[in-house]
């Protein structure tokens, strides 16, 4: 009888489909999965460890770095542990802010999730649909903050500034006429609500778009139904949250169970998987977008008849008006305090969990009443999704295992840290 025996073979670290610097050591029986190995590491960066020496104020940028598709999710969690600490009121407008920029990172986080996804699986197309409806949505992230990425834009106490009321305009070039800027200008004459606006009345037809391509493609359906499947009982035990969860059957949604903002003032839905298959966890993404789509529109329309401050009015944790610290020596004071040695955060530790668009992005951290947090502790989603990669590859085919990284919707910033 001829000898035979399992063979080992490295999936990545630069693979691809391995949606950043994963390496997989897969144990392989022909083409079936045997057992998966995950080794992280490769991007580590110690945001923990790096926060310790850096104030509360200094520590935001890094939230950004994490899961660097979801940038505003990661620095609401963040600004919440500290505003916890500080037992501190943020205005009513700001939260309004934060929970329609919340649900614009969601669409544009499950946007790429979609086009990386289906690119993986074999279909091109809706990778660049995809990334035409981002475009639009990293233009609000940009007009708000300056950054098409790491936005910054979440403060302890509330948001950067308000609402622009204008759009930057596209410009006549070489490429582009000037009958065409002005077509491609045509919904960027008003303000950033205008244009935010404009977008929530076209994406659901752009979403139709996306599923006439895939929910009923024969190729499609292959490639994920009956494909890395959970049950809600394995799907709890392995520390799964957001569309992993739900796409196993378990309704939990932060937003819904343990409402934060002005969540609790949203009409949305929360949608449910039933087998808990690749396919399943599709299904309940796209609605998810449809959902936050609902959410958007309803922020917009509050925030259009409710102006007010948009940060808190306490100097010890936010920074004077330009104007106040020009002409009073008090907010000069505070304003040079504030961003020489940050803000002093009262004793404690404290824990804030966000439903991020990949899950529940929790941060748990340590004051010892310093300028600094004594410790810092990052729930990543991401993390928990790994582990139980071989779990859900064992008995698959190698073509499969590159299906179910791709349903898991991991970001290595975040499971590195």
């Amino acid at each position: 009888m001829a000898e035979i025996r399992n063979y080992t073979m490295n999936f990545g670290p630069q693979h691809p489909a391995a949606h950043g610097v994963l390496r997989l050591v897969l144990e392989l029986d022909g083409e079936v999965v045997e057992r998966a190995d995950p080794h992280i590491g490769l991007l580590h960066r110690g945001t923990e460890k790096l926060a310790e020496s850096k104030t509360f104020l200094q520590n935001l940028p890094y939230m950004d770095r994490l899961d660097y598709v979801s940038m505003m999710s990661n620095e609401h969690a963040y600004v919440m542990a500290v505003e916890k600490l500080l037992n501190l009121a943020v205005p009513e407008r700001a939260q309004y802010i934060r929970v329609m920029f919340d649900e614009i990172t969601r669409i544009l986080n499950h946007l790429l999730w979609l086009g990386a996804h289906a690119l993986d699986v074999g279909a091109m197309t809706v990778f660049l649909y995809a990334f035409r409806e981002r475009e639009d949505l990293m233009d609000c992230y940009e007009a708000v903050s300056g950054a098409r990425l790491h936005a910054a834009y979440y403060r302890p106490g509330g948001v950067y500034r308000d609402l622009p009321d204008t759009m930057p305009q596209y410009q006549p070039s070489k490429i582009h006429d000037a009958a065409a800027v002005r077509e491609m200008n045509a919904n960027r004459q008003g303000s950033l609500l205008d244009f935010i606006e404009d977008f929530t009345r076209r994406f659901d037809t752009y979403v139709d778009e996306y599923e006439t391509l895939l929910t009923d493609n024969r190729i499609w359906k292959q490639r994920t139904v009956g494909i890395g499947v959970v049950s809600p009982e394995r799907a709890l035990a392995l520390g799964f949250s957001g569309p992993m969860l739900r796409g196993s059957g378990v309704a939990w949604d932060l937003r819904k169970k343990q409402p934060y903002e002005v969540y609790d003032r949203m009409e949305f839905d929360i949608p449910v998987g039933v087998t808990g298959d690749c396919y399943d966890r599709y299904l309940v993404r796209m609605e998810e977008m449809r959902q936050s789509n609902r959410i958007i529109k309803q922020c917009i329309t509050w925030l259009r008849h409710h102006p007010g401050p948009v940060m808190s009015d306490n100097t010890k944790v936010a920074p004077p008006s330009r104007l106040d610290m020009k002409q009073n020596m008090e907010a000069m004071i505070h304003h040079f305090k504030l961003f020489t040695e940050g803000m002093h955060v009262p004793e404690g530790e404290v824990y804030a969990a966000v439903e991020h668009p990949k899950g529940e992005f929790g941060i748990y951290m340590i004051s010892d009443g310093a300028n600094k947090p004594y410790r810092m502790k990052i729930r990543a989603p991401g993390y928990a999704h790994l582990a139980a990669l071989d779990e859900m590859a064992r008995g698959h085919m190698i073509a499969d295992v590159v299906a179910i990284i791709g349903t898991q919707d991991i970001v290595f910033g975040e499971i590195d840290r």
